[in-house]
């Protein structure tokens, strides 16, 4: 039986057996009892056999792929809503008890059993199903094991067990994603070139990403590493490319926009290595709360467009709340700093709310973005500055100190949080009232920043001016089927 027809078989199966392992979730409250917990908590259990179980139980590699990308898939939306609450209950715990223990002389006493601020409920995704408006699909040795097998990886390298599986059957990625993943399987296997497993070993042929909007554009992205061909000889493999999608079979996939990519490292940037525009547009454009955005091939945006106007609405109205009924047109009088801005999202939106908003972004294409979307709406009072957050944004606290009026906050690093300089400045700004810290994975490198900004002055750590307090917590669901939301947390002072 082909691959194809195993994935077919396979999304019947998952969906059956979806229906039948769904059970009906208890009514949803932040107040969680004990039976709650313990529900929760065998929910993590099964959901921990499953993984552990996943190569020796008879899985399907379908069912292997769809644990390892997508582990609550068999569990009903309001259960997965309960276990993500759950598990922000307990990091806020933790980081109330850490809170309240720098403020103890005995250390050794008990942390607090639940947060001391308020944690609302998960606001839920408005789209569960074929949500990600971005995705990649690597290239490697697939089940039958030929190593032009488009899709997501079961395994590791490092145990040297890696099996490319195609990712016809997650519930998570779009139809049209998948489509495209298949063509281009279809076209690196027609290709004379072998794929690029490793650099060392030589090949040609890397992951494609895909990216789409609510409209339906798409845009695809190859990647291609150039080994020792000559720029002719490359370019003939690029029309090819072309032909294959504009003419050939690809041509189904009715892309707007296809760019390529040579480059003989893992991950850089549009400054290092240019994408090439082989055909169609440059841009795709995204619309968020009535604002309209331009996604360049490298650009930053929320991955779930529905959710992310849920996160930007509610990120609005923590940094810049309006109080009055009917005053939604009514400006809140001061600076928005927008740190780690991106494409300029979070400023745009806010941005009839108060008088000027500054970002600031490591990605100089991701500027270029913000003020072309700055300008596309019509919004004057935006202003984005290139560079890193821990250089620009000090020296840019000493002009704030004179005349910016109200000083309020929204930061939104990757994974590895914000850099300690970047905190020293923004505790060091009395002006700061209000901080929005916005984390996928609050109970990482983001714990610490959580800490630093509320610990009492430390001389040695040069954490100086008055500390900051969580007030409010508010948990987005932003990946339906995984484990991981984005986390809103509200600090004032």
């Amino acid at each position: 039986m082909s691959l194809t027809a195993t994935c077919s078989r396979s999304v019947t199966f998952i969906r059956r057996n979806t229906f039948y392992l769904r059970r009906t979730g208890l009514p949803f409250s932040t107040n969680v009892t004990p039976a709650d917990k313990a529900r929760a908590g065998s929910h993590k259990r099964w959901t921990r056999r499953q993984r552990k179980s996943a190569w020796t139980d008879g899985l399907s590699w379908e069912e292997r792929l769809a644990d390892a990308a997508t582990p609550l898939w068999r569990l009903s939306y309001e259960e997965q809503l309960e276990l993500k609450q759950n598990s922000q209950q307990k990091i806020l715990s933790e980081l109330s008890g850490s809170l309240s223990a720098d403020h103890r002389s005995d250390f050794s006493a008990p942390a607090t059993a639940k947060p001391n601020f308020p944690v609302l409920s998960v606001l839920p995704s408005p789209v569960r199903d074929g949500y990600r408006n971005k995705s990649t699909f690597s290239v490697n040795r697939g089940v039958d094991g030929n190593p032009k097998t488009v899709g997501l990886y079961v395994g590791t390298g490092r145990q040297g067990n890696i099996v490319c599986v195609n990712a016809d059957h997650l519930l998570n990625m779009p139809e049209k994603h998948k489509l495209v993943a298949r063509c281009y399987q279809d076209f690196i296997r027609l290709s004379s070139l072998d794929p690029c497993l490793l650099f060392h070993t030589g090949g040609h042929w890397r992951e494609v990403t895909v990216r789409t909007n609510a409209q339906g554009h798409t845009m695809a992205i190859v990647y291609f590493h150039p080994q020792m061909l000559t720029a002719e000889e490359v370019a003939v493999h690029k029309e090819e490319l072309v032909e294959y999608f504009t003419r050939g079979p690809g041509s189904a996939c009715q892309l707007d926009s296809l760019f390529f990519q040579e480059s003989t490292m893992t991950r850089c940037t549009h400054e290092e290595s240019p994408y090439q525009l082989l055909h169609g547009q440059p841009h795709i454009y995204e619309e968020v709360l009535g604002f309209k955005f331009r996604i360049s091939a490298d650009a930053f945006f929320q991955v779930n467009q529905a959710a992310a106007q849920v996160l930007y609405n509610t990120v609005r109205d923590l940094c810049v709340p309006v109080t009055e009924e009917g005053a939604s047109q009514s400006k809140t009088r001061g600076t928005l700093l927008d740190v780690c801005c991106g494409t300029g999202a979070i400023g745009i939106i806010a941005s009839p709310r108060v008088d000027r908003v500054i970002g600031i972004e490591l990605i100089e294409q991701a500027v270029r973005d913000a003020t072309h979307n700055a300008a596309l709406n019509n919004v004057e009072n935006c202003e984005f500055l290139p560079g890193k957050a821990e250089v620009v944004l000090p020296a840019l606290m000493t002009q704030l100190s004179f005349g910016a009026g109200v000083l309020t906050a929204v930061v939104n690093p990757s994974r590895a949080g914000l850099h300690p300089r970047v905190i020293r400045a923004l505790r060091k700004q009395a002006a700061i009232r209000r901080l929005v810290y916005i984390s996928c994975k609050p109970d990482g490198e983001a714990m610490r920043n959580f800490r630093e900004l509320c610990c009492a002055p430390d001389q040695e750590k040069k954490l100086t001016g008055q500390a900051f307090s969580p007030t409010l917590a508010v948990p987005v669901d932003m990946f339906p089927h995984t484990p991981h939301c984005e986390l809103l947390l509200l600090f004032e002072r």
